[in-house]
């Protein structure tokens, strides 16, 4: 098969990792990949919102399975457009992908359908975002609407964090359109868990649970990024609540699209927290999370391309996954600054070293070449991955590797694990 990735980060560098080991695969090409990537897939230099310059290199090329895989190309109407033109794409349509495009939809989608969510209101303006101040308590939280890769998300203490918050938005307009709207909700307590399944119309192939680590800093201090590290298993859901989520809320959201006609096929992503009152919805994705996917797909035993193009042809020749017992770890390399204003440009040596570390593999995500340098190119710039045994065997796998890379200005989290390892 030939096969075409969209997207250009370490998720992206993971499925294509994945998909490169299958039996039935030709070809493989990502769209715009990166120099990671580059190694094991040819790159097409298109960017992943060109969805009509996409849909043209799949029809020339016959590409026998597009795989996308960041948000923006999906709300942007990529899998529209190919299944127009009669062309297998595994990702979900524009209308279904606005569960994760609009926070707003999200949220109402989940109250018609009984999902359960945090109490919440949406306000349309500044005047209206002060009148709902302290409604929920303190803290309280406020979502851009629209798509702000992971920045969008403000947890604010006080009156005064929530203003700061509220003239952000709306006065200084630094989430653009996808601030036009917030959703301010309860801030809820508990553990965090990333609960993912492969979706084709009312088939639901859940995957195995991962914990992400959203904030910057160790001990889960400064502001939320799209990531800086993740492991699988969670460590923090018991097999029988793991159980009652698939119901109560993948095939609930699948169920509820479906019958507001959007069908969902792709990956459905739903971010939980575990509250003494039960499992919560924070938000939903419509395509793998990142860093998670990493682990995920580490631990994946079955053969992921014929998964995809069967869910790509409307269902799924499996009933289950398998995964290996193995725990799975990331810690994501950002660059200083990050997620501000990060620092790029810098050279980065020691990758042979860091990769033949047992167990590891390096996914890169913000990287280029210049001339015979590697260098920082972005926010998050790699993940750092291994397998071993157990959740601390795989974490000492990753910082060995971590210490092995020549970039003094990598920044990135010493504490992965420790809401697992150290609970205390």
């Amino acid at each position: 098969m030939k096969v075409l990735v969209v997207g250009g980060g370490a998720r992206e560098h993971a499925l294509c990792w994945k998909l490169r080991q299958s039996p039935l695969l030709h070809d493989l090409y990502c769209a715009p990949g990166n120099p990671g990537i580059g190694e094991i897939a040819d790159l097409v230099p298109l960017a992943a919102e060109e969805v009509h310059r996409l849909a043209d290199f799949v029809a020339e090329m016959r590409i026998d399975l597009t795989v996308v895989g960041p948000e923006l190309p999906l709300t942007l109407g990529l899998a529209d457009e190919l299944a127009t033109r009669g062309l297998p794409v595994f990702g979900p349509t524009q209308r279904a992908a606005e569960i994760e495009g609009s926070k707003v939809f999200a949220k109402q989608l989940m109250e018609r359908h009984g999902i359960p969510t945090a109490p919440f209101a949406v306000v349309h303006s500044a005047e209206e975002a002060r009148a709902a101040r302290g409604r929920f308590g303190w803290p309280a939280v406020l979502k851009a609407d629209g798509l702000a890769a992971g920045k969008g998300v403000v947890v604010a203490q006080d009156a005064a964090e929530y203003d700061a918050a509220v003239q952000a938005a709306f006065e200084e307009r630094r989430f653009g359109v996808s601030g036009d709207r917030l959703v301010v909700e309860a801030f809820l307590e508990g553990e965090e868990v990333s609960f993912m399944a492969l979706c084709a119309g009312a088939n639901v192939l859940p995957l195995a649970v991962a914990k992400d680590y959203k904030r910057i800093g160790d001990g889960d201090s400064g502001p939320n990024t799209g990531g800086m590290g993740s492991h699988s298993p969670a460590g923090v859901l018991p097999a029988e609540m793991a159980a009652g989520i698939v119901d109560s809320v993948l095939h609930a959201a699948v169920e509820g699209l479906a019958a507001e006609g959007r069908p969902f096929t792709g990956v459905l992503y739903a971010g939980l927290i575990l509250t003494p009152e039960g499992p919560r919805v924070l938000e939903f994705n419509a395509r793998f999370g990142d860093p998670e996917a990493q682990v995920i797909l580490m631990r994946l035993e079955d053969d992921l391309l014929p998964l995809l193009a069967a869910g790509a042809a409307g269902s799924f020749d499996a009933r289950r996954l398998s995964f290996r017992k193995e725990a799975a770890a990331c810690v994501v390399l950002a660059s200083p600054g990050y997620p501000g204003r990060p620092v790029t440009g810098e050279v980065i040596r020691g990758l042979d070293r860091a990769a033949a570390v047992s167990g590891v593999e390096i996914f890169h995500a913000g990287t280029a070449r210049a001339g015979d340098d590697l260098v920082s190119a972005g926010g998050r710039v790699l993940s750092v991955c291994a397998l071993d045994a157990d959740l601390r065997g795989a974490l000492k796998r990753c910082y060995a590797a971590v210490a092995e890379i020549d970039w003094p200005g990598k920044a990135y989290r010493r504490d992965i694990g420790r809401r697992v390892l150290d609970p205390g």
